[in-house]
């Protein structure tokens, strides 16, 4: 089933990044109205991949995990975007990392909407402080950037992320952030 909603897919990739030992993460999410396009991506320092597992991890009867036989979270993402008159991208060599991202879109009748990115971003730092994750999102001609290396930086190295409230201030920061780029619309 394609995930129902497209930070999902996000956090599941990210997932992917960080157990390629990624200790930095890009998010980015790119809306433009006038090319009625939604663009999504994640960008990693991880492992990387060759050429021929390139190939491979958009077959769902593929995984790196031994924990189950099949891979779903990359076929899904690819499938629902090329199912909604997007595109779905992927580069990767071993040892720089990797670029995965899709597009959607935005009038499409069967696009899944963004979800909360605010939460998707927090739930990643809280859960991962010794990664540097970044978040770029962007709106026709308004941007906002979120950087947990420039937060750790100005709170210092004694105070974690999951304390109530720097995860308040967090949630809030993202969520004010977003919203702002978003001017009150949905996606």
């Amino acid at each position: 089933m394609i995930m129902k909603e497209i930070s999902l897919h996000l956090l599941d990739i990210v997932q992917n990044s960080l157990s390629a030992g990624a200790n930095l993460i890009e998010v980015s999410v790119e809306i433009n109205t006038d090319a009625d396009l939604l663009t999504v991506g994640v960008a990693d320092n991880g492992s990387g991949m060759d050429e021929q597992t390139c190939l491979r991890v958009t077959n769902p009867f593929y995984t790196s995990r031994d924990t189950r036989k099949v891979g779903l979270g990359i076929p899904f993402f690819k499938e629902g975007a090329e199912g909604c008159g997007g595109d779905f991208f992927l580069s990767s060599a071993p040892g720089e990392g990797t670029k995965i991202g899709a597009s959607y879109r935005l009038s499409h009748i069967d696009r899944p909407p963004l979800g909360d990115m605010a939460q998707t971003m927090l739930t990643l730092c809280v859960c991962n402080e010794d990664v540097g994750f970044v978040l770029r999102y962007a709106r026709d001609d308004k941007e906002f950037m979120f950087d947990t290396r420039e937060i750790r930086l100005a709170l210092g190295d004694g105070i974690p992320f999951r304390t109530p409230e720097v995860m308040e201030w967090l949630k809030g920061y993202l969520s004010e952030g977003i919203e702002e780029v978003n001017g009150g619309m949905d996606v």
